[in-house]
């Protein structure tokens, strides 16, 4: 007698966002039903909160094949490929669709709040392996349901649980007293009554990858129409050759230009840096104006608004009762956290990596997207689509295509070394640095700030 098997369940893919639904595109060409568990009201919609912002991704790298594959039928064509689209571009013209040709594989205002081994806790041994996956949920109306599936794929991304201003990684003391004028994200300057908010202001820019290039920028050309605006930089290193990317060198032209505008902002003086400069205090003067202590009793000049924009921490709470196997530092997969540490690659660098790297103790269960860098900065967009491309191969069975690379990135050009705190860092260390080249090297793409992860 054959023992039973969990294939008549479906695969429960959590959140709908563009690697989540790439991961549902790619079983239903498998013939393996997906549930998509996505807890706003519509595909994307994460990516709908900065679509104001343009991706320095053209569509050709931000459009899935199997998803393509699925669209075809409807009549869907891609935009043009060599356009960059905004993240309301991409929401609305492939996301959405998407969408609506996965029907009612995806419902919507649904939270996950647990996951588990049916009848199983962390602690039990004994026939986990064979058990189904329980996903406890709760519904917009405050309904709890549990809803059974045969894997987890868990591409909730990290875009609701942004990193503080503390430079410590915990709230910064008088950081939760300040909260309505510290925000998390980048500004979108076209609305009204947001550019009244940064307007003739003085406001802290806090963080030094794309999401603050991006805002110096818009802060940038807000202050050549509004006298007295001004930023703020605040770096926790130093200013380096590499600190505002590749420049002219990178071969993603519209990622290295952002940068280049970064440095304008600078050196135009419509911004100011602050090196080296690592937040412990928030403080308020006697006008209400924020003043901001680091951890060596420096302090700046008051400010009125702050942008923190310091990256992206996974949301694991829901995961507790699974066995991760997580590296302690990044809270990313153990194998794949090497080949992502900023502690030693600063230029965007992974190696190819699929299900090998992004397996667990607990089978069955895959962290992919912007989620499975943890806290690193460095996520690569079409990373993204090949990691749910080979995870979903391997629960179907294929462990040959599963294992296979199927990924080819454009390179970014540069490499500032490895470095977090004060210095620059070296642009080669010994043995080539952090981008010593071999041949399945894969330098990627990322949405702007990392915010999201695309394909």
């Amino acid at each position: 007698m054959n023992a039973p098997t969990n294939d008549h369940l479906p695969v429960v893919v959590i959140g709908a966002g563009p690697v989540g639904l790439a991961a549902a595109a790619h079983l239903v060409e498998r013939g393996i039903e997906p549930l998509v568990l996505e807890s706003g009201p519509s595909a994307g919609t994460a990516v709908r909160d900065w679509s104001h912002v343009r991706l320095f991704s053209p569509w050709a790298e931000v459009t899935d094949p199997a998803a393509e594959k699925l669209l075809a039928p409807t009549g869907w064509t891609r935009p043009d490929g060599a356009a960059y689209p905004t993240g309301g571009d991409w929401a609305e013209k492939y996301l959405q669709p998407l969408a609506d040709v996965l029907g009612d594989r995806i419902r919507y205002g649904t939270t996950v709040t647990g996951v588990a081994r049916a009848g199983r806790d962390r602690v039990v041994d004994s026939g986990r392996d064979g058990q189904p996956f329980t996903v406890n949920v709760q519904l917009a109306d405050g309904r709890e349901e549990r809803i059974t599936g045969r894997a987890v794929i868990d591409a909730s991304g990290t875009w609701s649980t942004p990193s503080p201003v503390g430079a410590d990684g915990l709230p910064a003391v008088g950081e939760k007293a300040a909260a309505d004028r510290i925000s998390y994200r980048v500004p979108d300057l076209s609305d009204a009554a947001v550019r009244a908010r940064y307007a003739g202001k003085r406001t802290a820019v806090v963080g030094s990858g794309a999401s603050a290039f991006t805002a110096l920028a818009s802060l940038a050309d807000l202050a050549k129409e509004e006298g007295g605006t001004h930023a703020v930089w605040i770096l926790r290193r130093g200013i380096g050759e590499n600190t505002y990317g590749g420049g002219e060198a990178d071969q993603l032209p519209a990622r290295g230009a952002l940068g280049l505008r970064a440095r304008s902002a600078v050196e135009n003086g419509y911004a100011s840096a602050a090196t080296g400069f690592r937040t412990q205090t928030v403080e308020l003067d006697s006008d209400g104006r924020m003043i901001l202590v680091a951890d060596d009793g420096r302090s700046l000049d008051p400010v009125d608004e702050v942008i923190v924009l310091t990256g992206f921490r996974p949301d694991l709470s829901f995961l507790s009762e699974l066995r991760l196997g997580l590296d302690e530092r990044l809270q990313a997969p153990a194998a794949l956290a090497p080949l992502i540490d900023p502690n030693v690659h600063s230029c965007g660098t992974v190696y190819p990596h699929g299900v090998n790297e992004l397996s667990h103790p607990e089978r069955d269960v895959y962290l992919v997207g912007m989620k499975s860098y943890g806290r690193a900065p460095t996520f690569l967009a079409m990373t993204g689509c090949e990691q749910v491309r080979s995870v979903t191969a391997a629960v179907a069975g294929d462990r040959e295509a599963a294992e296979r690379v199927e990924l080819t990135l454009p390179e970014t050009g540069v490499c500032g070394g490895a470095g977090l705190f004060d210095e620059p860092g070296d642009t080669e260390q010994s043995g080539g640095g952090c981008c010593a080249t071999p041949t399945t090297l894969q330098i990627g793409v990322s949405a702007p700030g990392s915010t999201s992860g695309g394909c």
